[in-house]
């Protein structure tokens, strides 16, 4: 009920919108110290209404960071491949589940994203504790298993609206707490994450 409802707010933006946001959160993102350190990065390509990605990705490429972007199995687990500009895409139909953009290139695992310092989350929603709402496919509840399992401890950002910051979400107790959530208007921090 709750994914449903933030969802049909986003249905309701406007293609304006959704790139005038995209701009601010690319800028708001770029001033994240994680990610003006960071060497390898771990995203994903924006779809429908989210919170637009791609001006972000391009800048990140620009400054040589190594971008990774999923590649959704049919278990909906992810695999990884490398961002090398926009026409490295491939529009990929899910089943009747969703339509996403992959990196088309060479498949490099699902333990590749082991080796970010920054993985960018999509998600619905962020509270104050810094749990993220996703859409519960479970796709990221198993890459933040996986890297809790190889010792690896990237700084995870959720990138949303500005309304999608909140008192509460539900949390279960495998949910793993984000460390920022990058809105366009302004950087969220999440104490203690």
């Amino acid at each position: 009920m709750l994914r449903q409802e933030f969802l049909a707010v986003r249905n309701r933006l406007t293609a304006d919108d959704v790139r005038e946001a995209a701009a601010a959160l690319a800028g708001r993102a770029l001033e994240l110290p994680e990610l003006a350190h960071a060497r390898t990065v771990a995203a994903y390509v924006s779809v429908g209404g989210e919170p637009g990605t791609l001006a972000l990705l391009d800048a990140l490429r620009a400054r040589d960071v190594d971008v990774l972007l999923p590649v959704l199995l049919p278990d909906n687990d992810l695999d990884w491949g490398a961002y090398d500009g926009e026409g490295s895409l491939a529009r990929v139909q899910h089943g009747g589940r969703m339509t996403l953009f992959e990196p088309s290139g060479q498949r490099l695992g699902r333990d590749a994203v082991t080796a970010a310092d920054v993985v960018l989350l999509p998600g619905l929603a962020v509270d104050g504790r810094g749990m993220r709402l996703g859409r519960g496919g479970g796709s990221y509840d198993r890459v933040l298993a996986r890297l809790e399992r190889a010792g690896a401890h990237p700084a995870l950002v959720v990138l949303l609206y500005d309304s999608e910051v909140v008192a509460r979400v539900p949390a279960e107790a495998h949910d793993r707490p984000v460390r920022a959530a990058v809105t366009p208007s302004g950087v969220h921090r999440f104490p203690g994450n």
